[in-house]
């Protein structure tokens, strides 16, 4: 087959599942998989000349089913389309990664982390600002001491002022108690199962198995880029998570980087920015291998609570302006 040519899409895709939880039947799609790559003359990944990478940025249950905690409008029909994209472009897709976003019940942005007065949590959606903690609106639960591995509630207390304030220094969002979300172990940390599906299919297709990149699980930071936290370092000057360094090699290295995911405007657009920063430090003509799949994401958005379609789409016209591309599933260049 021609390396620009598009591929049918399996039978056994079904656009309605794609809002369901199932389980992916392996060994049935694995020997699909391999008759497909036969029928259709699919070589192996590792014999591309040019090496294509598709980045999926948390495409989890949590966020994108709309019985999941932190649903993000749009992202059931953009993952249709993601599921049809892997499938009609599975020879020109070298290696597919995945972030998963990460969480634990006592972390800094969910609500067993603080308390007010009266020792009450806050409730989901809740913005703690610097004003709140240095007034005493909401402080840190004590009671999570030992399991934060402080010695005593006067360092947790500093912790929590110095985290809020370095948030605001560093013209982050203001930290945000969100629903638990994306638990460890629970059916919400999983992939979408249709494009789980989707990525096995690649995987047995291609003899290249995905990249699975774990995000967001250290109690005292927040992870929207799945490339650096939002606070890397404690009062101290001790680093509290690494720089995904690794993960930013392996992204740079390929000639054609594809990112698609959820949320638009939270983990997407700050894995693109920390990308962008890097590769303007750089060489800026790297981002010319930048693709930004748009029909495959959405922004978060809440009726009458916010909605950050604006500041996403003001986000993104910048990564253009430094070169990336904003391309859909039917606009992909592959004979570049």
């Amino acid at each position: 087959m021609t390396t620009g040519a598009e591929l049918p899409i399996p039978d056994f895709f079904d656009p309605a599942k794609v809002a369901q939880v199932w389980r992916v039947p392996y060994q049935e799609r694995a020997a699909q998989a391999r008759q497909w790559a036969q029928q259709y003359q699919i070589p192996p990944a590792s014999e591309d000349q040019q090496r294509t990478i598709l980045l999926l940025i948390d495409v989890q249950n949590t966020f994108c089913l709309p019985e999941f905690e932190l649903f993000v409008q749009g992202a059931v029909a953009d993952n249709q389309r993601l599921c049809r994209f892997i499938y009609t472009h599975l020879a020109q897709i070298s290696e597919i990664i995945v972030t998963l976003d990460t969480h634990t019940a006592a972390q800094i942005f969910h609500s067993l982390f603080w308390v007010d007065a009266h020792g009450e949590p806050p409730p989901p959606l809740t913005t703690i600002t610097v004003e709140d903690v240095e007034k005493g609106r909401w402080q840190p639960n004590p009671h999570l001491l030992t399991s934060l591995g402080m010695s005593d509630p006067e360092s947790l207390q500093a912790y929590a002022r110095y985290y809020v304030t370095r948030l605001a220094a560093s013209g982050k969002f203001p930290l945000t108690i969100w629903p638990y979300h994306s638990m460890l172990g629970g059916i919400g940390h999983a992939l979408v199962s249709a494009v789980e599906e989707a990525c096995f299919f690649h995987t047995v297709a291609r003899q290249q198995p995905a990249r699975i990149e774990l995000k967001g699980s250290h109690p005292l930071t927040e992870n929207y880029s799945v490339l650096r936290p939002e606070v890397s370092h404690d009062p101290q000057g001790r680093p509290l998570v690494s720089v995904n360094t690794a993960l930013i090699e392996h992204l740079l290295a390929g000639d054609r980087l594809i990112i698609a995911g959820q949320a638009k405007s939270h983990c997407v657009a700050w894995t693109v920015a920390d990308l962008l920063a890097e590769i303007q430090r750089r060489d800026p003509r790297l981002a010319q291998r930048v693709y930004l799949l748009e029909d495959c994401m959405s922004p978060v958005r809440v009726a009458g609570v916010v909605d950050f379609s604006e500041a996403a789409d003001a986000t993104f016209a910048e990564f253009a302006a430094a070169g990336m591309h904003r391309i859909t599933t039917t606009t992909a260049p592959w004979n570049l």
